[in-house]
């Protein structure tokens, strides 16, 4: 594929900075070694998503701002427009969840879940380049040199289990080992990426994990989102390909974001960024009049649907505010379906 030279600029950047990441997590200085794997790995993906993006002519500049856009936006218009899978946007915004609490504040992660963690990231980088951009990693970076770790991989389940039970020993009376505890669970958040979209990590989640860790509940009752992600590994040694994969978690219990009433609970946030559409906003982005859009909401059921519609309450007033699901699931629609058939059908 020839490339037009923003996108060969933006390719080039991108497996400049995993080459980076790639060294330094098999580098032998321990000294800043995460943080730089993880700042690297997340700069490979958002300049290869960016390619991708101009080469597909897509707008990559905030029209208010004349800034580039969000690496979260990226991976929302690569998943809507340009082949992105959800497995592959999951491994990236994980990794960019880590590289956020790194450079933010700190974290502790676990050698083999950052092998993990990286090794994943490696295979969905490789297969999206392929698939988006006719290019692969093998003819940038010789096989040998890809992370090596002294330890097999282990699986997701069992590695974050493990992780949950040294922080509970963290935690005991008398271990004094409490900043290590909280970094760990720094990381387990962040980690929840992986399975959803609107992940944020703050104090208040730090602490709410603390109580319920210290109250001896269960890993499941505290992180449902993670009992949904699995892996997947195909290979051995230098060709080991690692993929995250969903499957059946425990029930997510949700609930508002200053509730401190249930520690185990998962804790919806920024619902204003996620919920940002109001419904004229949404009838404009999917071409339609507000009785139209409306009139495709019901057919779908949006309204119904807590992933694409919220209700924000503000004293009396209620407003309704729509996600990027909802503007997915009404564009996927009107490709199959003619709108004035579903208009017709809702006027009877």
């Amino acid at each position: 594929m020839k490339l037009v030279r923003d996108a060969r600029t933006l390719k080039a950047k991108a497996v400049s900075s995993l080459r980076i990441g790639m060294q330094s997590f098999n580098s032998f200085d321990e000294d800043g070694r995460i943080t730089t794997v993880l700042l690297h790995l997340q700069h490979a993906c958002e300049m290869l998503l960016k390619s991708v993006l101009v080469q597909n002519k897509a707008k990559v500049f905030d029209k208010l701002t004349g800034r580039s856009i969000s690496f979260d936006k990226c991976i929302g218009l690569c998943l809507a427009h340009h082949g992105l899978t959800v497995e592959e946007a999951g491994v990236m915004r994980g990794v960019d969840s880590l590289r956020d609490a790194a450079q933010h504040w700190f974290v502790v992660v676990s050698e083999d879940l950052l092998y993990l963690n990286v090794r994943a990231l490696i295979t969905a980088f490789d297969t999206y380049l392929q698939r988006a951009l006719e290019d692969d990693l093998i003819s940038h970076i010789p096989s040998r040199v890809l992370p090596v770790s002294s330890m097999p991989p282990g699986d997701f389940e069992f590695l974050v289990d493990r992780e949950y039970r040294l922080v509970a020993e963290l935690l005991e009376p008398g271990r004094r080992q409490r900043d290590e505890a909280r970094a760990r669970i720094r990381s387990l958040l962040a980690m929840e990426s992986i399975a959803v979209d609107e992940v944020g990590i703050s104090e208040r989640d730090i602490d709410r994990i603390e109580r319920a860790v210290r109250a001896g509940q269960e890993i499941n009752e505290v992180f449902p989102r993670l009992s949904t992600v699995g892996t997947r590994t195909d290979g051995e040694g230098v060709n080991l390909v690692v993929h995250f994969t969903k499957k059946e978690g425990a029930p997510v219990r949700y609930i508002g974001g200053d509730d401190p009433a249930d520690a185990a609970a998962v804790r919806e946030l920024d619902l204003q960024k996620k919920f940002y559409l109001g419904a004229a906003d949404l009838a404009d982005k999917i071409g339609l009049t507000q009785p139209k859009a409306k009139a495709l909401r019901e057919y779908l059921t949006i309204d119904e649907d807590r992933t694409c519609r919220h209700l924000f309450e503000f004293g009396t007033t209620r407003i309704p505010r729509f996600s990027d699901n909802a503007y997915t699931k009404m564009r996927e629609c009107l490709e199959n379906n003619n709108i004035e058939e579903i208009w017709k059908a809702r006027a009877r």
